[in-house]
């Protein structure tokens, strides 16, 4: 029984979890983080959010089964080791489906749910053929991190910034590209990953990182110096927070091309203390710089 329930665990992936951390966003930035009820809406957004994801991965996986036995990795996951059959995992599918659309209807907005469907809609059409067409796979995983921050958006009731969306998708491309150069990595050593690498080399990959590094770091220091943003947080000192952004993009870099294991940003961003170092100093120096000149003992409505 345990072990059964370990395999459906490593179909779900809760490790991946992190990446609904984007949900927090709209709230971080809102001055609406000690806001009791858009706390909790944010919290049950997540949770919605948890269950969908792993959703998502059920799926890719029931759609992967044959491709990943012939992946290193993958080979091991449950569906693709035979450990757990296709009938276990559509039921468990079905379980985790019902979950985050009954929690969303019960308690959130109708216009969540119409961005959950919309992460869903995504995500099938990506499982399906999307992935194999190069650019398109790399772009459609990127706007799945930005449907996340407009679901954070309505669950806290909080405007979502264009440069919160420019920002993110950015973010997010850079990192689908360094994990798509670790793919290519494993096809030069005769472990043929996916379709859509077809369409990229190390140096497209390399290339691409690079103008997205430069296009992200001009887009924060851009938003950081705008009148708006200026006025709404109520300090011009937030371009200083610039060095942690730069410091996490040369990290990653690091990780990419010199130590060629960016395959999971997910467990880099778990098990890699530089970078959450990094992230944690991003955070707070963010945070202390509104906290100090907005001179309250805390973030109101």
């Amino acid at each position: 029984m345990l072990n059964q329930v370990k395999l459906y665990l490593q179909l779900a992936r809760p490790h991946q979890y992190i990446k609904n951390g984007f949900i927090w966003l709209p709230l971080f930035f809102s001055h609406k983080l000690f806001d009791v009820q858009a706390f909790q809406q944010t919290g049950m957004a997540f949770l919605v959010f948890c269950f969908a994801t792993s959703s998502v991965y059920v799926f890719n996986d029931l759609c992967d089964a044959k491709e990943d036995r012939q992946h290193p990795l993958k080979r091991h996951r449950p569906l693709a080791s035979g450990k757990l059959s296709t009938s276990q995992a559509l039921g468990f599918l079905v379980v985790l489906i019902a979950l985050a659309g009954g929690l969303a209807v019960t308690f959130l907005q109708t216009l969540f749910l119409a961005i959950l469907g919309g992460y869903w809609a995504l995500n099938l059409t990506y499982s399906l053929f999307l992935k194999h067409l190069a650019i398109l796979d790399v772009v459609c995983i990127a706007l799945g991190f930005v449907l996340r921050v407009y679901a954070g958006g309505v669950a806290a009731e909080v405007p979502i910034s264009q440069w919160l969306v420019i920002m993110t998708f950015l973010l997010a491309l850079f990192l689908a590209l360094g994990k798509r150069r670790d793919d290519l990595i494993l096809e030069a050593a005769g472990h043929s990953t996916r379709k859509s690498l077809d369409g990229y080399n190390q140096d497209f990959v390399g290339v691409a990182m690079g103008v997205m590094a430069a296009v992200i770091i001009v887009a924060y220091l851009l938003y950081t110096l705008s009148p708006e943003t200026i006025q709404k947080h109520g300090t011009d000192k937030l371009y200083l927070t610039t060095f942690w952004v730069i410091l996490g993009l040369l990290r990653f870099f690091q990780i990419t091309l010199v130590e060629e294991r960016s395959g999971s940003p997910t467990r880099i961003f778990i098990r890699d203390v530089f970078l959450q170092i990094t992230i944690v100093l991003w955070l707070l120096s963010f945070f202390l710089l509104l906290h100090y000149f907005l001179g309250v003992a805390g973030w109101g409505p």
